[in-house]
C-alpha cells in the first residue's frame, strides 16, 4: 500500500509518475498524479483527481473527485476545492445521502496556475492559464487566463505581466 511513503496512505489504485515526491501523512487514493509532482504533508487526493507533472501540492491541502489540475501548477497551504454545489448529508426524507444521490462538478485550474494559500475553488470553476488567485480568495466563478484574482468573492484585480 505505502511501501515507498512510508508515513502516507497511498493505495493501490493510484498512478503515479516518475520521480513523485509524497510527504508524510498524506492520503491519496483513485488519483493520478504526474511526473515530477510533489504532495505536501497532510494533503488528501480522492479517487478521480488528476494532477499534472511538476505540480507542487503544499500541506493541508485537499483536491477532491472532479478536479483535474494540469502541468506546473502552485497550489498554496490550505487549498480547499469543492465539488458539491448543494452539500447536505441526508436526502429530503431524512435518509443518509449515498453516492447516487449527489452531482459531482469538476473544476479545472489551467497550466501553470497559481493558487494562493488557503484560497475556496468552488465547483465548476477553472482557473486559466497562469493566473494566479490570491490568498484566502473563494473563487466563485472562471478566472481567465493570466489574471490576478483575490477576494471573497474573487475579482480580478491585475494582469500576470512576465
Amino acid at each position: 500500500m505505502s511501501g515507498r511513503f512510508p508515513n502516507s496512505i497511498v493505495s493501490d489504485d493510484v498512478v503515479l509518475g516518475e520521480n513523485v515526491k509524497i510527504y508524510a501523512f498524506a492520503n491519496l487514493y483513485g488519483c493520478k498524479i504526474g511526473d515530477d509532482s510533489r504532495i505536501g504533508t497532510f494533503v488528501e487526493i480522492q479517487r478521480g483527481a488528476v494532477i499534472g507533472a511538476r505540480v507542487k501540492v503544499q500541506s493541508h491541502t485537499f483536491i477532491c473527485e472532479g478536479v483535474t489540475i494540469e502541468d506546473e501548477v502552485f497550489v498554496g497551504h490550505g487549498v480547499m476545492f469543492i465539488n458539491d454545489r448543494f452539500p447536505r448529508s441526508t436526502t429530503p426524507d431524512g435518509a443518509l445521502k449515498g453516492a447516487s444521490d449527489w452531482v459531482c462538478e469538476t473544476i479545472t485550474i489551467k497550466r501553470r496556475a497559481a493558487l494562493g494559500s488557503n484560497c475556496t475553488i468552488l465547483c465548476g470553476v477553472t482557473v486559466g492559464e497562469e493566473a494566479v488567485v490570491g490568498a484566502g480568495s473563494v473563487v466563485t466563478r472562471d478566472v481567465p487566463a493570466r489574471a490576478i484574482v483575490a477576494g471573497n468573492p474573487a475579482k480580478v484585480i491585475g494582469e500576470v505581466k512576465e
